[in-house]
């Protein structure tokens, strides 16, 4: 995907899924270019979880109330954070109704960041998916996982390295379609400037990597082939017991 947004640079994005070792995919990732607004676009990554196919439809549920809510969107007439806001909390609603009449307890993750004509960004997640913002190689910010492991680095408790490899390292503590009502964190970039990177992905993907060796795949390829890259090494790397992953890759380049 390449699209025009302002003069001076262009958009490059790819987006890349692998079931893992797992039996299911439910893992669900798109980005989605504006209907009417050039440069304007949303990348969305959602991790599901519960049953069989509970975790699937819940990620489908993130994925679609995001479509759906960007396409009535209108840059310049909207906030940004509102908006996003509205896609965590109505998503959220949506699973709770879907699990109503199932006997599965779906839940899902979303990492999902816009990026809006005149270069400013926002984000929004829950849960443990990820979104890193690069500047050339080197990272600018990441998300902080919504989990377990990350109160406890939080609090001074373990490293980083040590929550890695924690036993309750997939336990959340916040995400879409749970009994307690979602709490998103919403950040903004003030602006991206040429040359940077931005990639939201599950845990399936991140858990392999260090965010130097990201930054370096990102800054060093064009998305699709780091999309490809990343996915083969995380399932290099995982030994055969790698969960689902999924990242969606956008990068702004200079026009040639």
């Amino acid at each position: 995907m390449s699209r025009n947004s302002t003069p001076g640079f262009r958009v490059n994005a790819a987006t890349g899924t692998h079931r893992g070792d797992r039996l299911y995919q439910q893992d669900q990732v798109e980005i989605i270019g504006h209907p009417r607004q050039a440069g304007c676009l949303l990348a969305v990554v959602a991790d599901g979880m519960g049953g069989k196919s509970g975790g699937r439809k819940a990620a489908d549920q993130v994925v679609l109330t995001a479509r759906q809510l960007f396409e009535r969107f209108t840059p310049g007439e909207e906030e940004p954070a509102t908006f996003l806001h509205q896609v965590a909390t109505e998503a959220h609603l949506m699973i709770k109704l879907t699990a109503i009449t199932t006997e599965e307890e779906p839940h899902s993750t979303l990492a999902a960041f816009l990026v809006m004509p005149d270069r400013q960004c926002y984000w929004v997640h829950t849960g443990d998916s990820r979104i890193y913002h690069f500047r050339g190689p080197s990272l600018v910010k990441r998300t902080m996982d919504h989990s377990f492991v990350q109160r406890l680095v939080d609090e001074g408790q373990i490293t980083e390295a040590e929550a890695a490899v924690h036993p309750q390292s997939n336990l959340l503590t916040g995400c879409l379609g749970t009994v307690q009502e979602p709490t998103p964190t919403v950040t903004q970039i003030e602006r991206l400037e040429v040359g940077d990177s931005l990639i939201a992905c599950s845990d399936g993907l991140w858990h392999y990597f260090s965010p130097r060796e990201l930054g370096t795949v990102l800054h060093s390829l064009a998305p699709r082939e780091a999309a490809e890259l990343l996915i083969d090494k995380a399932r290099q790397r995982a030994h055969g017991g790698g969960d689902n992953l999924s990242l969606a890759v956008v990068r702004l380049d200079a026009l040639a």
